[in-house]
């Protein structure tokens, strides 16, 4: 018996399970995040109201807080509902990207711009903070990418 085999063949399988329970974990995340913000849209009378409805955002986060922990601050919930709005208007909704990644994202008002870096962080496999400091960097409008997809059109 090769034990040095045997070890590094039980070490991979245990990174590919771990790999995949991270996947799915990440996954259910974005996802429920997703519907939460679609609820929360919703529940203040779709996205024309949804700015003014910060009260009932904190209203819920005091109830889920007292039920479910300290998770579920009024700032989460904002960044949830802000992240189901940048998603209808066009962003990429891709679970190779972590809840911490979209995050970077939700100050872009631009989805062309957003999907730009959503597609940079994936095929670059960057970390959200590399992701934090090209977007800091503003390197979408210094590569000219911009002026390119307006040229296409």
């Amino acid at each position: 018996m090769n034990y040095y085999d045997e070890i590094k063949t039980t070490l991979v399988k245990n990174e590919v399970t771990r790999k995949i329970k991270d996947y799915s974990k990440n996954k259910s995340d974005l996802n429920a995040y997703y519907e939460v913000g679609r609820l929360l849209v919703e529940a203040q009378g779709g996205e024309e109201r949804a700015k003014y409805g910060n009260g009932l955002i904190k209203e819920y986060s005091k109830m889920l807080q007292e039920e479910l922990g300290k998770g579920y601050t009024a700032t989460g919930l904002k960044r949830m509902r802000q992240f189901y709005m940048i998603v209808q208007k066009g962003a990429a909704l891709r679970h190779q990207l972590s809840w911490t990644h979209y995050r970077c994202l939700l100050s872009i008002e631009n989805s062309q711009e957003i999907n730009y870096y959503i597609n940079i962080a994936i095929s670059q496999n960057l970390s959200y903070r590399d992701l934090e400091e090209r977007i800091k960097s503003n390197e979408y409008e210094r590569i000219g990418y911009k002026e390119e997809l307006e040229q296409q059109k």
